[in-house]
């Protein structure tokens, strides 16, 4: 892998009000003191992005969404925009969450909408790929994930910045990971995916998500092909994605 600078995310999913806000800027304060040496970002709600952006102004977190919808603008209530997401203060933006893709459906196509519209407005996207332990026990993994790298990945992403994180389903929330061999060989297999159809393929950012905790961070950080991580709840608190984010140095 060629040398990439690492992301750390903390995607906070459906959890979050403005009093946590403090949490972010506890990290940005710990950062400012002590910078890390991998990049840093914090996907709140989307109540909440236009106010961490403005909390944490200039700091070392860039502050990104969860989702976004692939039209620029439109009849479509309740959803939300690239343009206004961008509009907010997001810089990046994660698509194709293993959750969105069972709870609502989402298919390859639309996630690779998505991307090429939060390209458009200059937000970075963050893919998500990964298979359930039904299709792991099947030897089913690594096909699973370039399907999905096949179809959610837009030719409009060469040259662009992106990063695709990969996430088994089954390990997301359960407290349970792969081993570190089962993380490399699916990360080895993005690589290939990526140097294949990219220009940049050896330079993407491969992130791991799916339990990561201060505990294994480390471990997982120091795996071949890893190039960062996307942490769930782990990153709701200073105290507990601090030392994810210097795992990564």
């Amino acid at each position: 892998m060629s040398q990439v600078r690492k992301l750390v995310a903390g995607n906070w999913k459906m959890h979050g009000v403005a009093s946590q806000l403090s949490e972010a800027l506890l990290i940005a304060q710990s950062l400012a003191q002590t910078p890390a040496v991998c990049r840093v970002a914090l996907c709140p709600p989307t109540t909440l992005i236009h106010r961490m952006s403005e909390v944490l102004g200039d700091a070392a977190v860039l502050v990104g969404a969860q989702d976004l919808h692939p039209e620029v603008k439109g009849a479509f209530t309740g959803d939300v925009s690239a343009h206004m997401l961008h509009d907010a203060g997001a810089q990046l933006v994660i698509i194709g969450h293993s959750e969105r893709r069972a709870a609502y459906r989402e298919s390859n196509d639309l996630i690779a909408a998505k991307v090429a519209t939060a390209l458009h407005v200059g937000l970075e996207p963050v893919i998500c790929v990964g298979e359930t332990r039904e299709e792991r026990e099947a030897g089913q993994a690594v096909l699973v994930v370039e399907s999905q790298l096949a179809g959610s990945l837009p030719d409009v992403l060469d040259a662009a910045h992106f990063a695709i994180a990969y996430e088994p389903v089954w390990a997301i929330g359960s407290g349970a990971t792969p081993t570190i061999a089962e993380i490399e060989a699916i990360h080895a297999a993005i690589r290939a995916h990526l140097v294949r159809r990219f220009a940049n393929g050896a330079s993407v950012p491969i992130l791991y998500g799916g339990s990561v905790k201060p505990d294994n961070a480390a471990a997982i950080m120091q795996a071949r092909e890893v190039g960062g991580a996307l942490v769930g709840g782990a990153s709701l608190t200073a105290r507990d994605f601090l030392p994810i984010i210097r795992a990564a140095g």
